[in-house]
């Protein structure tokens, strides 16, 4: 897909990220586990975890559709999409749990740090975030050691087909030579994916192990458990 074509549905991009500490939490990792291995994060956003990875001597890469366009399209995009964010968030605050972050203002600050540490990073190391139009990603067989994938499969279940999934998770494992791990297992509902149990089905046969892990983050009721995948051969 051309960046034309994806300009066409700019629009249509909410670009929002989470922090590194967010993503540590999210995906239950620990420093130790991030050293000497090459890592994606795919949809990446305007998260901030590849910036400061890559800050601690990791080798990440952050892939994402929005990356076809330009870094400052993307810092006004993120910019404005915030305060509508907020705006709505506050209309439905009952659905989220006030412990991670103690208020919509604490909330935004880590939105804002976020989306000003990707902006900066993709600015100065252009070649760390390639933009992908998934489910198919343009990187080698076992590329990365560890992928990390937030907020995006198994969420959207009403707007994503089953197909699709399938089809995103057999690029994530094709890409990945050790382990994959996904945040949340749930939909936009805070209901477990109707299909998960098929996935988990099709991931074990391929010679994967797969748990379904609590972890120590939970922002929106309901969503704190992640999908770990790991190879039983590299």
């Amino acid at each position: 897909m051309s960046s034309e074509e994806v300009k066409l549905d700019l629009d249509r991009i909410v670009f929002l990220g989470r922090t590194f500490d967010e993503y540590m939490s999210m995906f239950d990792l620990k420093e130790r586990e991030l050293a000497d291995r090459k890592i994606l994060d795919c949809p990446a956003g305007a998260c901030s975890f590849t910036a400061k990875a890559n800050q601690m001597g990791t080798d990440t890469t952050a892939a994402d559709i929005a990356y076809y366009h330009t870094t400052e399209e993307l810092a006004e995009k993120g910019r404005k999409d915030l305060e509508h964010a907020m705006h709505e968030l506050d209309k439905v605050k009952d659905n989220y749990l006030w412990e991670h972050f103690k208020s919509i203002d604490d909330l935004r600050k880590a939105r804002v740090e976020a989306l000003t540490d990707s902006t900066k990073d993709r600015s100065s190391a252009p070649e760390c975030y390639v933009p992908v139009v998934m489910p198919e990603l343009p990187f080698p067989d076992q590329a990365f050691d560890l992928t990390l994938s937030a907020h995006f499969l198994f969420m959207y279940g009403d707007r994503l087909d089953y197909e699709f999934h399938v089809r995103a998770l057999q690029e994530l494992m094709r890409v990945t030579r050790e382990e994959i791990r996904i945040f949340p297992v749930v939909d936009l509902t805070c209901k477990r994916y109707e299909h998960l149990d098929n996935l988990i089905e099709i991931i074990v046969s391929q010679d994967w192990i797969v748990e379904e892990i609590e972890v120590p983050y939970e922002f929106q009721k309901g969503a704190n458990h992640m999908l770990k995948l790991k190879r039983l051969h590299t």
